[in-house]
């Protein structure tokens, strides 16, 4: 329990990190919001001033720091004022198409990559190897927003899937609003799968590839162990660990990866949202999207923590050592 005391309390420090860096840089952009509305003759200086100080522009940075903090803990990200609305119901309605993306991504990355990268480590030097090893390395050199384009050219030229919003469903059956989502979902969802299982194929390998020289492998095949039963019951619980530490980076990967690539994509998601706010210089819908996806990031390391807690008696043994 201590353990995980200690793990909560430096997410909550890291995450009152970010929030500080972000109100640093905010305060370091050019402009604000109203520094249009200054080059308009028909709007006086008095009135530009009046709004800067209903919303707390004219007030020192640590002043609206503190302020925002004591808002964020009651759940008021603050106002929107490019949207004149409050942030929290904006940042819930992306939120959730981002969620959907991610954990879609997640769950077929690891499908994909868990089982691709204990084989090739079974199959090491093999022709299967060298194919994925070197179709991995491809991936994992392209930058991931040419990468996207590319696909993006790709669907747009062959007209393969749609790529507009989803539709709300209303006048859809079930069936159809939910083949809607997926077709628009298809495109973010594989770029995502296909960088991330690159990555994810490569630790694995490495890591059972190191299990597989061990001696009580070599004892297990002895003995006459199917060679499947080896690998999956013997030599992956074994090398759960780096993969399990592995599941935290993965999500904070496919998170920052998934803001680009809605952009790209157009998919109505948090990334188009944190850009068009940027560009609009509405920084406390900014500072919320920004704090968002570090809560997702954070959260994923967190159920690694706690994953890692639970499979390693030594992680929990030497918890209580320490302490």
């Amino acid at each position: 329990m201590k353990y995980l005391v200690r793990t909560l309390a430096r997410a909550v420090l890291l995450l009152a990190g970010v929030s500080l860096l972000c109100f640093g840089f905010t305060e370091m952009a050019p402009g604000n919001f109203f520094d249009e509305m200054r080059l308009n003759p028909q709007i006086s200086p008095g009135t530009i001033n009046a709004l800067q100080a209903r919303y707390g522009l004219d007030q020192p940075l640590l002043v609206r720091y503190g302020r925002w903090l004591k808002s964020a803990a009651r759940a008021d990200l603050g106002y929107s004022i490019a949207y004149n609305s409050p942030v929290a119901p904006l940042l819930w309605t992306r939120c959730k198409n981002t969620f959907l993306v991610t954990t879609t991504s997640m769950m077929f990355t690891w499908l994909i990559s868990l089982p691709l990268g204990v084989l090739m480590a079974a199959r090491r030097r093999s022709v299967f190897d060298k194919v994925f090893s070197a179709a991995g390395s491809l991936v994992v050199s392209i930058p991931e927003v040419v990468l996207g384009v590319a696909l993006l050219a790709i669907v747009v030229r062959w007209r393969l899937l749609p790529l507009s919003a989803p539709a709300t469903g209303e006048g859809q059956t079930m069936v159809a609003h939910v083949s809607d989502l997926v077709l628009r979902m298809a495109l973010p969802v594989f770029i995502l799968v296909l960088v991330e299982s690159a990555i994810i194929a490569r630790h694995v390998r490495a890591s059972v590839s190191e299990i597989l020289r061990m001696p009580f492998v070599q004892s297990a095949k002895a003995l006459g162990i199917p060679r499947t039963r080896v690998l999956f019951r013997h030599v992956l619980p074994a090398a759960a660990n780096p993969a399990i530490s592995l599941f935290g980076f993965s999500l904070a990967g496919l998170v920052s990866g998934s803001l680009l690539i809605e952009v790209i994509c157009g998919w109505p998601g948090l990334g188009p949202l944190i850009l068009e706010a940027t560009l609009s210089r509405d920084f406390s819908l900014v500072i919320a999207s920004i704090m968002l996806s570090a809560c997702f990031m954070v959260g994923g390391n967190l159920i690694a923590d706690v994953l890692l807690l639970l499979a390693d008696p030594r992680i929990r043994t030497g918890a209580l050592d320490a302490n």
